[in-house]
């Protein structure tokens, strides 16, 4: 999962990119209303955790003005305001949560987890194919019972293939969630994780099809 930090205090931005990268998030990190949003007009995120004290446009009219362009990835707004006041005025502008600092990072990762997963209609942290489970919660792979060792790039791979099941997810997007603005990450990078993956779950009656022009699909092995 790709999340943008929209957070203008260095050292808070630091630490933030530190822990979700840490719990296996794709992090990016900005320090304005203004970029942020250009990035995500151009990029494609999982989720948003925003500021709300930004210089020149604040974190309230980021959100407004994404949720005015048709924007719908969930937001989390994370701020020291701790009134009630703000917190109305966060969710109504189009927020989906509001946390308030000093915070903890077991509680923000479980809540950027659970709106990802009603964002995509999922019930539970389990992602399902088969005898193949993905548990983002304690982020363990298992196949028919038996756990499976798969790197980090691997799991971004999986869990990405997993959320758009039973549709074809692109090269291209495949390419945004593992990537970091300071990272090159090739489509011929995403093509050599893929096989590596597609090898380890094979045993397990799981294919990774490629659909020619398009991207990839998770499906029941024909053999």
């Amino acid at each position: 999962m790709r999340i943008l930090v929209v957070e203008d205090d260095v050292l808070v931005a630091a630490g933030l990119k530190q822990g979700l990268d840490n719990a296996g998030f794709t992090t990016d990190i900005t320090g304005s209303a203004e970029s942020a949003e250009a990035f995500m007009q151009e990029e494609n995120f999982d989720l948003a955790v925003v500021d709300i004290g930004l210089p020149k446009a604040n974190g309230f009219t980021l959100v407004r003005r994404l949720r005015d362009k048709g924007l719908r990835l969930p937001v989390l707004f994370l701020s020291a305001r701790d009134s009630v006041e703000d917190t109305v005025a966060g969710l109504n502008v189009g927020a989906d949560d509001y946390m308030v600092k000093p915070f903890r990072l077991p509680e923000l990762v479980a809540r950027i987890r659970a709106l990802v997963r009603r964002s995509n209609a999922l019930a539970s942290s389990e992602l399902r194919h088969d005898g193949l489970i993905l548990n983002v919660a304690n982020r363990t792979v298992t196949m028919n019972g038996e756990e499976l060792e798969i790197t980090r790039r691997e799991w971004s791979v999986l869990e990405a293939l997993l959320m758009a099941s039973p549709q074809v997810i692109s090269k291209e997007k495949l390419v945004q969630s593992l990537a970091e603005w300071d990272k090159d990450i090739t489509p011929n990078a995403i093509e050599v994780h893929v096989s590596r993956l597609r090898a380890k779950l094979a045993l397990g009656g799981v294919e990774i099809r490629t659909v020619r022009g398009i991207g990839y699909r998770i499906d029941r092995s024909s053999s």
